[in-house]
């Protein structure tokens, strides 16, 4: 628990001196919370539970599931495209979309090596 304190503190505190947008400043000392209860816990996201019959190690597993991560990015830019009015956010969740679907589209174009 004294790791989460002080973690969070030296959050509150560089944030103090840092200035910027209020609302970034509270989503970064979320995180940052979030991280250190983590860390102060010992845990950490477990992974994936294996689908039967399919490799969960290798190449074949890893374009799988980038593929998966990055439409998840997607997906979630989308929304804040719909949802927001700051010029900043749009022009970020804009930026996301084209480069995630980019690596989409790099990804599933990889073949496994013969």
């Amino acid at each position: 628990m004294k790791r989460f304190a002080l973690a969070a503190a030296f959050v509150a505190v560089a944030a103090c001196s840092e200035g910027g947008d209020p609302v970034q400043m509270a989503l970064r000392d979320a995180s940052a919370a979030r991280q250190a209860a983590a860390v102060e816990e010992g845990s950490t996201r477990a992974p994936a539970a294996p689908v039967a019959g399919r490799d969960t190690t290798g190449d074949a597993a890893y374009v799988a599931g980038m593929i998966e991560h990055h439409r998840a990015a997607v997906k979630m830019a989308v929304d804040a495209l719909a949802r927001s009015d700051d010029p900043e956010i749009r022009r970020l969740a804009q930026a996301e979309i084209d480069k995630r679907t980019g690596e989409i589209t790099e990804l599933q174009s990889w073949k496994p090596a013969a």
